[in-house]
């Protein structure tokens, strides 16, 4: 990622590329998931880990690593072209997968109160892993279910953190 910029004239180099908008981004999003982990404040788990511990350690490798990002496209560094032997670089964008996890995400956020974290998440799961291409629906729906219920132990009876019941508030 440290070749020059070959499409400036020889001598001068563009200071402002793409790559240094998302080099940009990274580290701000790591200011905004730092700064949103300030406000959560709940007692450490058993394990002496809070909830506040990976979304600080998270934002402070965002901010790190973006900096060293932002530096390294300061100095002329790019982003080398894709070489795998599975990814057409001239192949048109996949709006309709975009739309579709956009919509699964969005599905999620909606339901996620109603339905509460079990049901939420592991409809979130399936319908992901069915988007992105899993072919075998009945085994993508158990292990979404097995991802929904161990997440939500690791958060709740792990971190401490509160996640929303929902339908099985009472049962679990």
């Amino acid at each position: 990622m440290s070749a020059p910029d070959e499409a400036a004239p020889a001598g001068k180099r563009r200071w402002w590329r793409p790559e240094l908008g998302l080099a940009l981004v990274v580290p701000a999003l790591g200011v905004l998931v730092v700064l949103g982990t300030l406000d959560v404040s709940t007692a450490a788990s058993q394990l002496g880990l809070g909830p506040r511990f990976f979304p600080m350690l998270v934002g402070g490798s965002m901010i790190l690593v973006g900096l060293f990002y932002v530096a390294d496209v300061l100095r002329g560094g790019r982003g080398d072209p894709e070489e795998s032997e599975d990814v057409d670089v001239d192949a048109p964008s996949d709006w309709r997968s975009v739309g579709l996890v956009s919509g699964v995400f969005l599905a999620f956020v909606a339901v996620l109160d109603v339905l509460g974290w079990i049901i939420a998440a592991s409809l979130l799961f399936f319908g992901l892993a069915t988007v992105l291409g899993a072919e075998h629906r009945l085994r993508t729906a158990g292990i979404a279910v097995v991802m929904g219920v161990s997440t939500y132990l690791l958060f709740v009876k792990g971190l401490g953190v509160t996640l929303p019941g929902g339908l099985l508030r009472g049962v679990i």
